[in-house]
C-alpha cells in the first residue's frame, strides 16, 4: 500500500470515530496502586506502558471503554491535579499520562544525602584537577623554567642560521619564521618608530656605535632593534626578565644576524650567563648601553669595569635602573653620562600609565582566570603605574584600597575614590594583592602568614625585590605548579596563595603589552641613544639626564597622525604673549603633565 493511500485510510478512521460525539468521555480517576490496575483495553495501553517503564515514569491510565481519539496531533494537559502532586496529559491516542515529576532540589543543610558520597577518596584542591598530582608536587627548594618538547638547554646547544652564523644562543632557530610574522605585525603599530627610520636611514646617525642591550626580547623590541641597525648601530641583546623573552622572536633575530642570548625560562645562572655573554666577546667593546632595570650596568661595573672608558653612555628606561643610577652618580662612582628614559613624559605617562591600565588586567585574566567584579583588591603604591592598575580595577568593578607613603600620591588617590590604607589593616581579607612601588620587601612573608586562602599576589615592578619570594622557600611549605607561571604556595594547614612569576613583572611575563604605547617608549630610547652617541664632549657630564622636552614632544607628535588628530599652530602674536618659538618647547621643564 503506498504511503498516500496509508494517510487517506488514517484521516477516514479518525474521522469515523470524532463524528457524532459531542464531548469528551469522562476521563478515570488515577488508581492509588499500580498492582490494582485493569483496564479493558490492556492491548491499547500496553506500548505505552512499556514506554513509560523504560524511562522511569508512572504507567499512564486509560480511559473507559472505546475511547475517543483526539484530532489534536500533540497531547492536551488536563488542570485537575493528581493525588501525588502531578498533572495529568491526554495523549493523542486516548490514554491519560501523568506529567514527569519535578525533583527537587538538594540543599546543603540536607546532610544525609551529602554523606552518602564515597570517602576513599581524600579531599582534592581545585587546583589538582588541572595540575599535576600531588606526587609531582614541587617541594619549596625546588627550581623550575617552562618546559617545551625539546628539554636540552639553549647552552648546550650548537645552533647556526642559514648563513652559518652561530653568535647567539636561544631556544630554538627553526622558530625564525614565525617569529618575523610577529615583528611585521608589531611595525604596524608602531609609527613613530618606523617614521624615525625611514627618516634618518639615509644619515646613519648611529654608524659606528656598538650597542650592548639588556631589556625584554619581544616582538616590539625586535621593531627598536632593527631600526637600531638600520640607523649604522651594531647590537649585542640580552634579556632583562628570564620570563619574558618570546623565543620565536629571538630566533627571528638571530636569523637576521643579530647576537642575541636570551630565551623564555632561563635559570638565575642562565641570566647572567647570557649577559657575560652578550659583553665579553673577543674583538668587539662597546660603546653605548640600552639598560632596562641596571643589571647589565651592574655586571660592567662589577666584571668589566675598564670597558666604560671606552662607554659615550647609558639609556636606562625602568625606576629601578634609575635608582641605581642615582646611586652611582651620588656615590661618585657614575663615570659616563646617563640618560633617564623612565622620567620623560613619553615613557612615565603613557608606557607606565597607559600600558599597565591594559596589561594588568590582561595578566590576571591569562594566568588566574579571576572575574574582577566584587573582589577586593589591595595595590601598593599610586605612582604611573598604580594609577593605571587601580583605574583598569575599578572600572571592572573591582574594590580597591592603596597603600602609599607619599602624601602627594595618597592624596590623589583619596580624591580619585580609592582608600588609603595600610596593608596590615586589609591583608585578611583582600582577594588580589598587587605591588609597584619600585621598592623590596613590600609583601614580606608575614603578610603572607595572614593572607587569606586563594588570595592572588603579583607584582607589576620591574624588579622581583617587592616580594619577599625568598621566604616562601621553607621546608614547611608546598610548592605546586598549576600552570605556566602560576605557582601554588601551600602552608601545613592547607591553605594556600596563587603566586604570579615568582614575583616578578606580571605583565610582560604573563601576557603581553600594548605594541602602541611600546612604540612610545622605543622611539624615546633610540632618540636618547642617537643623543648621547653624537653629543659633542664636554654637553653632559659623569650624571644622570633627562631627555630634552623638545625631543619628548618631537616623539609624541610621531604618533598623533595614527589618531588622524591635528595640531592646532599658535599665531605670531600668540606665541609672543607667551613667550614661546611656535615650533615649542611649549611647557617648561618645571611643568608636571
Amino acid at each position: 500500500m503506498s504511503v498516500q493511500a496509508v494517510a487517506a485510510k488514517m484521516a477516514e478512521v479518525e474521522l469515523k470515530d470524532v463524528a457524532g460525539k459531542d464531548s469528551l468521555p469522562a476521563i478515570s480517576p488515577l488508581p492509588p496502586k499500580a498492582e490494582d490496575k485493569k483496564s479493558e483495553n490492556n492491548s491499547t495501553s500496553s506500548s505505552s506502558a512499556v514506554a513509560a517503564a523504560a524511562v522511569g515514569e508512572p504507567s499512564p491510565v486509560t480511559v473507559s471503554p472505546n475511547p475517543v481519539k483526539m484530532p489534536q496531533a500533540s497531547a492536551m494537559k488536563r488542570p485537575d491535579q493528581q493525588q501525588n502532586g502531578g498533572e495529568a496529559f491526554v495523549n493523542c491516542d486516548g490514554t491519560v499520562a501523568e506529567a514527569p515529576r519535578m525533583k527537587k532540589i538538594q540543599f546543603a543543610d540536607q546532610k544525609q544525602e551529602f554523606n552518602k558520597r564515597p570517602t576513599k577518596i581524600s579531599r582534592r584542591s581545585l587546583s589538582r584537577s588541572i595540575s599535576q598530582s600531588s606526587t609531582d608536587s614541587y617541594s619549596s627548594a625546588a627550581s623550575y623554567t617552562d618546559s617545551s618538547d625539546d628539554e636540552t638547554s639553549p647552552r648546550d646547544k650548537q645552533q647556526k642560521n642559514s648563513k652559518g652564523n652561530g653568535d647567539f644562543c636561544i631556544k630554538n632557530i627553526k622558530q625564525a619564521d614565525f617569529g618575523r610574522r610577529e615583528i611585521e605585525i608589531a611595525e604596524q603599530e608602531m609609527p613613530a618608530l618606523m617614521a624615525l627610520r625611514k627618516r634618518a636611514q639615509g644619515e646613519k646617525p648611529l654608524a659606528g656605535a656598538k650597542i650592548v642591550g639588556c631589556t625584554h626580547i619581544t616582538a616590539q623590541t625586535a621593531v627598536l632593534m632593527e631600526t637600531l641597525s638600520a640607523l649604522g648601530a651594531q647590537c649585542r641583546w640580552a634579556a632583562c626578565n628570564i620570563y619574558s623573552t618570546q623565543n620565536e622572536v629571538a630566533a627571528a633575530l638571530a636569523e637576521g644576524g643579530f647576537s642575541v642570548f636570551a630565551w623564555k625560562g632561563e635559570s638565575e645562572d642562565d641570566f647572567w650567563w647570557c649577559i657575560d655573554r652578550c659583553v665579553n666577546v673577543e674583538g668587539w667593546q662597546p660603546n653605548m648601553i640600552l639598560d632596562d632595570g641596571g643589571d647589565l650596568t651592574h655586571w660592567i661595573y662589577k666584571k668589566y669595569p675598564n670597558m666604560f672608558k671606552k662607554i659615550k653612555g647609558i639609556v636606562e628606561e625602568s625606576v629601578t635602573g634609575v635608582h641605581r643610577l642615582y646611586q652611582l652618580s651620588k656615590a661618585g662612582k657614575l663615570c659616563v653620562p646617563a640618560m633617564n628614559v623612565n622620567d620623560s613624559v613619553t615613557k612615565q605617562k603613557f608606557d607606565n600609565l597607559y600600558c599597565c591600565r591594559e596589561s594588568i588586567l590582561d595578566g590576571l585574566k591569562r594566568t588566574t582566570d579571576v572575574m574582577f567584579g566584587g573582589k577586593q583588591v589591595v595595590v601598593c603604591g599610586y605612582g604611573e603605574v598604580g594609577k593605571g592598575c587601580c583605574a583598569a580595577l575599578k572600572a571592572m568593578g573591582s574594590i580597591v584600597s592603596v597603600t602609599e607613603i607619599d602624601p602627594i600620591c595618597a592624596l590623589q588617590a583619596c580624591m580619585d575614590g580609592f582608600r588609603l590604607v595600610k596593608l596590615t589593616e586589609v591583608i585578611r581579607q583582600v582577594d588580589i594583592v598587587i605591588t609597584c612601588t619600585g621598592n623590596k620587601n613590600v609583601v614580606v612573608r608575614e603578610y603572607m602568614d595572614r593572607m587569606k586562602n586563594g588570595c592572588i599576589v603579583c607584582n607589576m615592578g620591574h624588579s622581583n625585590t617587592e616580594i619577599d619570594v625568598a621566604s616562601l622557600r621553607t621546608p614547611e611549605l608546598t610548592w605546586e605548579r598549576v600552570r605556566s607561571q602560576v605557582d601554588h604556595v601551600i602552608w601545613p594547614d592547607g591553605k594556600r596563595i596563587v603566586l604570579l612569576a615568582e614575583g616578578r613583572l606580571l605583565n610582560l611575563s604573563c601576557s603581553t603589552v600594548p605594541t602602541f604605547v611600546l612604540s612610545i617608549t622605543a622611539t624615546t630610547q633610540a632618540l636618547a641613544l642617537i643623543e648621547l652617541y653624537n653629543a659633542p664632549e664636554g654637553r653632559y657630564k659623569q650624571d644622570v639626564y633627562l631627555l630634552p622636552k623638545k625631543m619628548d614632544e618631537y616623539v609624541a607628535s610621531l604618533h598623533l597622525p595614527t589618531f588622524d588628530a591635528h595640531l592646532t599652530e599658535l599665531s605670531d602674536e600668540q606665541a609672543k604673549y607667551l613667550g614661546l618659538n611656535k615650533n615649542g618647547p611649549f611647557k617648561p621643564n618645571y611643568y608636571r603633565y
